[in-house]
């Protein structure tokens, strides 16, 4: 490698992580402005603009990393959740939307804050709170003329606000049972008195519950009464079962949103990863037509409050994830923000392809492939698990894929068992002793890569973060002769020390899909990869955030000692102002730089 070729590379890998991107869209009341969260300053934060278009204005320059934001309805504030350090130990403040008045309304410290939403008239903020009991997130409401706190459940367990009434005597609230399984009640205010919506037989969920514009009727996401999730409804003067409006036999609803005036919902199916929108008419219970839109992923959709546009952010493998308005008459859009990408031409980006193949049992599974633009098959290639472990591979813009791909290295990025999109009954193959199938599906994937001639023998690295980091972990050890290299991203590796290190909320609705410590232990012993790292050859790149208290900086550790005792090549990188993720842009360039060096170095 000359130094040229070197410095091209370093650059090429700088300019990709700078890539920025736009979420949270939330409008404005009069629908004149939008407010939403950036990187575009290096650091997540609060900005703002007209919603007929122009130059952003900086709403927030907090230290902390902000993650979400939400107008009030009144106009005069913007609620916001930011995160110090990046850590989990989010806090929720209010700022008036010229950036002045900025006050925090939860107690700060460790506790854990999900902002969850306004009261109708403005005056109240809504969210979840562990603050009172660490193992439990319970909802709260705070006045913002008073700052006084009133709670609002306290049966333990985790509960999130969905929708309140518009005299807030009502809330609809989710309580999740466990990982995969959750209700939805009806909570009066005045009485505190719960009142179970969802009876069903376990595992199923129950999302994104919302009133009908009259509160006579209540609409979620479900798949209850199927294996895919559905778009339902439940009458709540009849107290009918829930109705089935709209399914699709292939495809599950992702998220709806639903206009002011009751008229429309916009539902958004994951087909296989890739996302499609309809608009569906509520009156009739007819689909009124399904919108094409410049982007595989559609997310966090918003109705403007005249019902004429719809807010939507859109993302893909070769677009970074930016925020459109939908002409709702028209079907037309337009983009509004435009994430900064100096240096990289996104029509030369390479995009993904559906790969479907079968697991060890004859178990259908798919990937979304990336071959780098030079070079023919077969190429080194990264093996790349998603965290989760419900979660799913999709094609959306990532830095470090693209870095990679620019190497002429080739990523595959396979939806293993357990993986959620693709029905109840896969997302719940790698509960418990399942999960040795799912580390199954790793062999699987690489076998499958090799034997079609896609990728080099020999030449297979594998990647992941948070659970992806386990499945990182696991594959180097279970199969060592399927892999020239690994990079552990913030992954966990042993049950045990993961159930006694992390949030404790999280470990109380994580005993059903990894198993109990308190029942199982020798199960979560043979499945935590660090009681086989003694199997590991392959050098190792592991990198974590200080503040991360997901997943603790001591599986991290754990990994680094045991390989660095057998002398495995291991190169190990602690971000002091990081959680459970690398979200400020220095910290992107310095994590992809690692990864595609490491990569490049090794296969």
């Amino acid at each position: 490698m000359t130094p040229e070729t070197g410095f091209a590379i370093r650059e090429s890998i700088k300019l990709m992580a700078r890539v920025g991107k736009c979420w949270s869209p939330s409008i404005a009341p009069d629908g004149e402005q939008l407010a939403f969260v950036s990187d575009l300053t290096g650091a997540p934060q609060v900005w703002r603009l007209p919603t007929g278009g122009g130059f952003p204005a900086a709403v927030t320059a907090f230290e902390e990393q902000v993650s979400r934001v939400l107008w009030s309805p009144d106009g005069a504030w913007l609620a916001v959740e930011a995160a110090p350090g990046g850590g989990m130990n989010s806090q929720i403040y209010i700022v008036q939307p010229g950036g002045g008045g900025r006050r925090r309304l939860t107690a700060g410290g460790l506790s854990n804050n999900w902002l969850a939403g306004w009261t109708k008239d403005g005056r109240g903020v809504l969210y979840s709170s562990n603050r009172d009991l660490a193992d439990s997130m319970d909802c709260f409401r705070t006045a913002i003329d008073t700052d006084v706190s009133e709670k609002l459940t306290s049966a333990g367990g985790t509960a999130v606000v969905e929708d309140i009434s518009a005299d807030g005597s009502r809330l609809l609230i989710k309580r999740v049972a466990y990982r995969g399984d959750s209700n939805v009640v009806l909570l009066e205010t005045n009485s505190g008195v719960e009142q179970l919506l969802t009876a069903h037989d376990p595992p199923a969920s129950f999302e994104n519950a919302r009133f009908s514009q009259d509160e006579r009727a209540v609409f979620a996401v479900s798949n209850r009464d199927s294996d895919m999730a559905c778009f339902c409804r439940l009458d709540l003067e009849s107290g009918a079962s829930w109705e089935i409006l709209r399914a699709r036999h292939h495809a599950e609803l992702a998220e709806f949103a639903l206009s002011k005036d009751g008229e429309l919902a916009a539902l958004i199916w994951n087909i296989a990863g890739k996302h499609e929108l309809e608009l569906w008419h509520l009156a009739d219970n007819k689909s009124g037509r399904v919108i094409e839109l410049p982007g595989e992923i559609i997310e966090s959709p918003s109705f403007s409050p005249d019902g004429s546009s719809l807010a939507l952010c859109l993302t893909g493998a070769r677009s970074p994830q930016d925020i459109w308005f939908l002409n709702v008459a028209d079907g037309s859009s337009r983009q509004l923000t435009r994430s900064p990408h100096v240096g990289v031409c996104l029509e030369r980006l390479v995009g993904a392809s559906l790969l479907e193949y079968q697991g060890h049992d004859g178990l259908p599974l798919s990937g979304w492939h990336y071959a780098p633009a030079r070079g023919d098959a077969p190429h080194p290639t990264v093996l790349s698990f998603h965290g989760g472990p419900e979660g799913q591979e999709q094609p959306r813009f990532r830095y470090d894929y693209q870095a990679l791909l620019a190497q002429g290295i080739a990523v595959f990025a396979p939806n293993a068992r357990g993986s959620s999109g693709f029905g109840k009954r896969f997302v719940n193959l790698d509960n418990g002793a399942l999960r040795f199938d799912a580390i199954q599906d790793i062999a699987s994937s690489a076998r499958f890569l090799v034997d079609s001639g896609i990728a080099a023998a020999g030449r297979l690295g594998i990647m992941g973060g948070s659970y992806g980091g386990y499945m990182t972990m696991a594959g180097l050890a279970e199969f060592p002769e399927l892999f020239a290299a690994g990079a552990n991203l913030y992954g966990l590796v042993n049950f045990k020390t993961f159930f006694e290190r992390t949030e404790p909320w999280m470990a109380s609705i994580s005993k059903v899909e990894y198993g109990d410590p308190e029942t199982d232990g020798d199960l979560l012993d043979a499945l935590s990869p660090i009681h086989k790292l003694d199997r590991v050859t392959a050098p190792t790149l592991v990198l974590h955030g200080a503040n991360d208290t997901n997943v603790p900086v001591h599986e991290a550790e754990q990994v680094v000692a045991a390989l660095r005792e057998r002398d495995v090549p291991v190169d190990y990188i602690l971000f002091p102002d990081e959680g459970h993720g690398f979200r400020n842009e220095h910290n992107r360039v310095a994590a992809a730089g690692a990864i595609v060096n490491w990569f490049v170095k090794y296969l």
